[in-house]
C-alpha cells in the first residue's frame, strides 16, 4: 500500500520567510516535498491548541509546527507559548492512544531555508513510516 501523509507544516513568518520568498516550485526543487501544507502565521504564539487539534479532525496525518529560537523570538514569548500548545497536543494524543510523534515542535533560525526544508522532509519521513493517522477515518 503506498500511503502520501497529509503533513500540515504551521510556522512562523520570519522562520518561513526565506523558503516562502522562492515559492512552491523552488522549494520542491529544494527537496520541500509536495503533500507538505504551509500554514503561515503572524508568530507561532498565536498558534492556539483548538487549531492543531482541528487540523487532525480535518485529516492531517501529521503536524510540523516551526517558530524561532526561543530566546530569538520576535515577539518575546511566542516560540515558547508555541511549545507548551504543541506539548499539549501531544498529551492529548497520549490520551487517546496515538503516537504523540505526530506532532513535533522545530526552533529555527529566521529565514534559514536549508533547515526549513530538512525539518519538514524528516517530519514527511516520520509521518509517512507511522502510517496514516487513526482520525483519518472521523473526518467530516
Amino acid at each position: 500500500m503506498s500511503f502520501t501523509p497529509n503533513l500540515q507544516v504551521f510556522c512562523c513568518h520570519y522562520t518561513s520567510q526565506q523558503a516562502c520568498a522562492e515559492g512552491r516550485e523552488g522549494m520542491r526543487a529544494d527537496g520541500f516535498p509536495a503533500n507538505a501544507n504551509i500554514n503561515r502565521l503572524v508568530c507561532g504564539g498565536k498558534l492556539q491548541v483548538s487549531v492543531l487539534l482541528e487540523a487532525f479532525e480535518k485529516g492531517a496525518d501529521g503536524v510540523c509546527v516551526i517558530a524561532c529560537p526561543p530566546d530569538q523570538c520576535h515577539n518575546l514569548m511566542g516560540s515558547q507559548r508555541a511549545a507548551r500548545r504543541v506539548l499539549a497536543v501531544q498529551k492529548a494524543l497520549a490520551e487517546l492512544g496515538t503516537e504523540v510523534g505526530r506532532i513535533e515542535m522545530f526552533h529555527l533560525e529566521r529565514g534559514f531555508h536549508p533547515e526549513f526544508v530538512r525539518v519538514t522532509r524528516e517530519m514527511n519521513e516520520k509521518i509517512t513510516e507511522l502510517g496514516p493517522s487513526p482520525f483519518r477515518g472521523e473526518q467530516s
